[in-house]
């Protein structure tokens, strides 16, 4: 929202940055005092600009150590392949992302899993069992450079 004010955008960045922190602390670190500080968040919940609050994990440390970008190509882009594409793999855990692109393909997926046998099983076992794909392109990372959840504030 382009609403947010200064103060606003320090409580986004003090969340973002560590979403247990203590509302006393927050305020301390925004200048204020815990009752309008409390208000704030509250008020940033309630418009939807504070979505959730979640415990970031390792990806490696829980066995996904494969990390792979899919480009999906559909035969048709009409509404309803589109839709039903978008529903199949919204289903899926090994999807973690998934963006309707421009360009040269319709779909780039960010895909997980344990290793490739188990990237392979998702490929086939699901993936190419969909209707109406013309093709899958597969890019492995090989190291991740940089990741971050913390939007600029």
């Amino acid at each position: 929202m382009s609403d947010l004010d200064a103060i606003d955008r320090k409580i986004l960045a003090g969340l973002q940055a560590d979403g247990r922190i203590t509302m006393q602390e927050l305020a301390d670190q925004v200048g204020l005092s815990v009752s309008p500080c409390h208000r704030r968040v509250k008020l940033l919940e309630s418009r939807g600009v504070i979505t959730r609050y979640t415990a970031q994990v390792d990806q490696k440390a829980i066995g996904l150590h494969v990390s792979v970008f899919i480009s999906i190509k559909l035969t048709r882009q009409k509404e309803e392949d589109l839709n039903r594409f978008a529903r199949a793999i919204s289903k899926w855990d090994e999807v973690l992302e998934c963006y309707l692109m421009t360009g040269n393909r319709d779909y780039l997926l960010r895909v997980v899993a344990a290793d490739l046998a188990a990237y392979e099983a998702f490929l086939k076992n699901k993936l190419t069992r969909l209707d109406g794909i013309a093709s899958i392109e597969s890019s492995f990372a090989l190291s991740q450079v940089k990741y971050s959840i913390a939007l600029p504030v």
